[in-house]
């Protein structure tokens, strides 16, 4: 679902990329047919793509806020198309300078192949948005062009795919570099870019998987949130103040999901008056609320109460 169109010369480099990405949930099958016919050209319209959609029983979501192409430095401009599934994504990159570009395919956040060169016009898309902007680009391409003109090319080029095909959204982006740059020293101002941003990914990538882990520890935590049962016994009382020791199967824990007592273990709880609370009266949560089990007076604590399954 994607159309970038880079231009490295040895003037400089522009690259244009359109915003669209579209999600497809539904039978495999299904799926792999609506996608044949949305990069065959048989779909031309969103509402189209809607209809053969829904025909197919295939949720879709289109959204046009991607960015696909991007400014790194003073120097290096960036295009990337990706796919992605469950299991991985798979990444498609273009770096590109004055007087060099470099391709490279990443799986996860790291490098499979790469290949360089020093000036070309190169498209990435899929087999009818390559196909429609070669054609265009082969009828208005002149020898000598500055970056305003190529620019202006990429922008049609754009704009006459998009009102052909859904994969390809009507709102995109362009940027243009200039830099006094050699072959040699794009190469090198390339590879050290590459090496950078490919970090970035994978500490980017890093975080992602943490934030996962969380959000999953979370959910699992909270389906043991306990919501009805004994929680512990009170050992001391002081003032307001009840020192209860946990029952053998909860365990206490703090906003940020880390536990602080266990089993046996002595949390403090409060209560607003306590002259008719006694040593040894349990403390339990009945209809979803914390009180004393003998005089039903309600008690609180500051932290998160959970059955050991």
């Amino acid at each position: 679902m994607s159309l970038i169109i880079s231009y490295i010369g040895s003037n400089g480099c522009v690259i244009a990329g359109d915003k669209r990405r579209i999600g497809f949930v539904g039978d495999k099958d299904n799926r792999e047919k609506l996608e044949k016919y949305l990069y065959s050209g048989a779909i031309q319209t969103d509402d189209e793509l809607i209809k053969v959609a829904k025909e197919l029983e295939i949720s879709i979501k289109i959204s046009d806020d991607a960015q696909k192409v991007r400014s790194i430095d003073n120097n290096v401009v960036v295009g990337e198309v990706a796919s992605k599934t469950p299991f991985e994504a798979r990444r498609k990159r273009i770096y590109g300078a004055t007087n060099g570009y470099i391709i490279t395919e990443l799986l996860g956040s790291n490098i499979d192949k790469m290949k360089d060169g020093d000036s070309s016009i190169i498209v990435f898309g899929n087999k009818i948005t390559k196909k429609m902007a070669n054609e265009y680009l082969q009828e208005h391409w002149k020898s000598k062009l500055n970056l305003n003109d190529v620019s202006t090319i990429f922008q049609k080029v754009l704009e006459e795919v998009s009102a052909k095909t859904p994969s390809v959204s009507k709102e995109f982006d362009i940027v243009t570099k200039h830099s006094n740059l050699d072959k040699k020293e794009a190469q090198k101002v390339l590879r050290e870019t590459i090496v950078e941003d490919v970090k970035r990914l994978q500490k980017w990538r890093e975080e992602l998987k943490e934030q996962q882990m969380n959000v999953s520890k979370t959910m699992e935590l909270a389906s043991k949130i306990v919501n009805e049962g004994i929680i512990g016994q009170i050992k001391s009382i002081e003032g307001n103040k009840l020192f209860v020791t946990l029952n053998n199967n909860i365990q206490a824990f703090d906003v940020q999901w880390n536990m602080v007592a266990g089993p046996g273990d002595l949390i403090e709880m409060n209560t607003d008056d306590s002259s008719s609370l006694n040593v040894g009266d349990m403390a339990v949560i009945q209809n979803e609320n914390l009180c004393i089990a003998r005089t039903k007076s309600p008690i609180q604590c500051d932290v998160i109460l959970c059955k050991i399954e």
